[in-house]
């Protein structure tokens, strides 16, 4: 009940404090790409694009990442393995964004820009993901950083709900004449689909309010660009741009409903994600 209160009392905050720009600017707040702030004009679809981008990229190379390294602890690797491998991949979770953002400037970024954006310009330059100048900062350095961080979060639900299906199940698909694959993905992963989905959720959520990291390596451009290569901006790496310096009332209002429409987006994710777990763990 108390967190539920302070849930209310926060989204009640931040709509009091957005209301000048929810009254001066309205709907076309949501879909106007404009961010003039000498001007006091002010659109959030470019951050909109950057936070709903970047996230995908980072589930695009989470998920399958994620339910391989839950799979292989969990029907695969020896008991000892498996703890030693979990605990490390876990530590990925306690390493600070900060530490994330310093890997990608002096590491991550260098390695695009040289190796892996050529690259994929060469081969993919046909599709308009694939095209422009590679910088190394921007839209791809920042969906990896964020599959980097939501790894962890993902792949341990996985495993609470694989080690949750009863061992018969297993032995009965291998009594069938199952290899082991055919009984991992008809007894294991048939059976979880619902709670991989939520897991996938759950990791979508962490990655849309990411800030210190995806703020460092993503270029920080409020643009919209087709382009992976391209720089971009967020929601949360816009507020913690730009709230120091914002001195008009309007510009601090509208930093704060991108935080209002940030919070509703990562509550709702967040409680479809409980959902299809719990209704998993109930199966």
């Amino acid at each position: 009940m108390g967190l539920a209160v302070l849930l209310l009392a926060i989204a009640f905050f931040l709509y009091r404090a957005a209301a000048p720009a929810l009254h001066k600017l309205g709907w076309s707040f949501v879909y106007s790409s404009v961010w003039d702030p000498v001007q006091d004009i002010f659109g959030a679809l470019p951050v909109v694009y950057g936070t709903v981008v970047s996230s995908f990229i980072a589930i695009i190379i989470a998920t399958p990442l994620s339910i391989g390294v839950a799979l292989f602890l969990t029907e695969i690797a020896p008991r000892r393995v498996g703890r030693v491998v979990g605990f490390l991949i876990e530590m990925l979770a306690a390493i600070p964004s900060v530490v994330y953002g310093l890997w990608g400037i002096f590491v991550l970024a260098p390695w695009l820009r040289t190796t892996v954006e050529p690259g994929l310009k060469t081969a993919l330059g046909f599709l308009p993901f694939f095209q422009g100048p590679a910088y190394g900062v921007g839209m791809m350095a920042a969906g990896i950083i964020l599959a980097i961080m939501i790894t962890p979060t993902i792949s341990s639900i996985s495993r609470e709900i694989f080690s949750a299906i009863p061992q018969p199940q297993r032995e009965a698909a291998l009594g069938l004449g199952a290899t082991r694959w055919e009984m991992m993905r008809l007894a294991v992963l048939r059976s979880s689909k619902r709670g991989i989905a939520g897991a996938v959720i759950l990791g979508l959520g962490r990655a849309l309010g990411e800030t210190m990291a995806v703020t460092m390596v993503i270029g920080n451009r409020h643009e919209i660009s087709a382009s992976f290569f391209a720089p971009s901006t967020t929601m949360a790496s816009i507020i913690a741009n730009e709230y120091s310096e914002a001195t008009s009332d309007i510009h601090i209002a509208a930093l704060v409903e991108v935080g209002l429409l940030l919070f509703a987006v990562t509550f709702i994710i967040n409680s479809l994600a409980r959902l299809f777990v719990s209704r998993s763990g109930n199966r």
